[in-house]
């Protein structure tokens, strides 16, 4: 089956090392593979010591490597789609300047990126497709955004053709906003189609899976512990914890010594507050990790053939519904945080759940719409909405 693993995590902590030491292992494996940068920093060329652009190149047997340019997706893949999005903000672009000159709406690079990987992942060869991702807080707006603007979708289309074409020369001269016509409509159908495809694929636990990068220093921790939690709030299947640059512990110097106290105790943290994920251990090494030869170092000495580095791991508790004698409940694993962090309502048919600067709306089945929220309450990490 083919699988598409996401490395995220705080900035500097080693991601696209990581990220490409499974790709490598994943190409000595015999699987045809790809590893795709969607950061805009991109570093891949410069790790793997080989050009790397907006198309796919071979870097070594049987793994190509991809650094995505979202304006390149956008005009090559699909100038369509943004050419209904131009369409639907109709004039703020009174001068009609060319496409090229269009600033993006926020989250669109995001987005176009996410199709290309779901593109590749339909369209091509390669039985696997490793995501070197932007650090954490550019992540979970990647990742957050197909639910986000499938949800505004999803409002916008109860209005109906008949009112958007009523709608639309009285938007047009008071608020300067062209809605789409029949035809901008179709493409836009299509990608609202797209996103919940995207949606299926990236939360499904047989093919997704992401895999969190830390190292053993405070700050970087706490920034993981957050980070796996606001991946459980968005039902991603975390997978995996890759603890970076743990220093040697048979060094003697006295200045190293307190650093290796200081990695042991955060060691423990993570141990405990991931205990249910599997946890690999990464040395720091001597030289800088570029080239081939270098990121093999930690396919031989950590990614060894006893480790079922691919293997699906979708047990790990996420979001689920259950019925219950007198309702329903909805089930989010939360981690790391404690039930005064996180605020619940009820708006129409959706709950909105919402962890400090993060708020997700997640629209209810048919079957719970017209209930309505009897209790919500933690139980062990978990924040169980009960429905009657």
């Amino acid at each position: 089956m083919k699988r598409i693993l996401i490395f995220t995590g705080k900035g500097g902590v080693g991601k696209t090392s990581v990220a490409a030491a499974h790709a490598l292992k994943s190409a000595q494996q015999g699987q045809k593979t790809l590893i795709v940068s969607t950061d805009m920093a991109h570093n891949l060329g410069d790790l793997f010591n080989h050009p790397i652009g907006k198309e796919a190149v071979t870097v070594a047997d049987n793994l190509d490597a991809l650094e995505i340019d979202p304006n390149y997706v956008m005009e090559t893949d699909f100038k369509n789609l943004m050419q209904a999005f131009n369409n639907m903000i109709g004039s703020i672009n009174p001068d009609g300047a060319e496409m090229d000159e269009f600033t993006m709406m926020p989250g669109m690079d995001e987005l176009f990126a996410l199709l290309k990987i779901q593109e590749l992942y339909n369209d091509s060869d390669y039985q696997r497709i490793i995501v070197d991702c932007a650090p954490t807080g550019e992540t979970l707006s990647l990742l957050k955004f197909p639910e986000l603007m499938c949800w505004y979708m999803d409002k916008f289309f109860p209005v109906g053709k008949v009112a958007v074409r009523i709608l639309s020369p009285v938007s047009k001269s008071l608020f300067k906003i062209q809605l789409p016509d029949r035809h901008a409509m179709s493409d836009i159908e299509t990608l609202y189609v797209k996103l919940i495809e995207l949606q299926e694929l990236l939360k499904n636990k047989d093919v997704s899976s992401v895999r969190l990068v830390t190292i053993p220093e405070k700050m970087v921790v706490a920034e993981t512990k957050r980070n796996y939690m606001y991946m459980k709030l968005y039902n991603y299947n975390v997978d995996g914890i890759f603890i970076n640059r743990i220093l040697p512990r048979e060094i003697e110097n006295p200045f190293f010594a307190k650093w290796i106290t200081i990695q042991k105790k955060y060691i423990a943290e993570i141990e405990a507050c991931f205990d249910q994920i599997p946890k690999y251990y990464i040395p720091w090494y001597d030289t800088d990790l570029l080239g081939l030869d270098a990121i093999n170092r930690i396919c031989t000495e950590v990614f060894t053939d006893s480790c079922d580095l691919f293997a699906i791991k979708a047990d790990i508790a996420g979001e689920k519904y259950e019925q219950t004698a007198t309702g329903y409940e909805l089930k989010l694993f939360l981690p790391n945080i404690t039930k005064d962090a996180v605020a619940v309502n009820l708006a129409g048919s959706d709950v909105i759940v919402k962890i400090g600067n993060y708020k997700r709306n997640i629209p209810l089945p048919n079957s719970l719409r017209g209930m309505t929220v009897s209790s919500a309450k933690f139980d062990q990490s978990t924040l169980v909405i009960a429905f009657e």
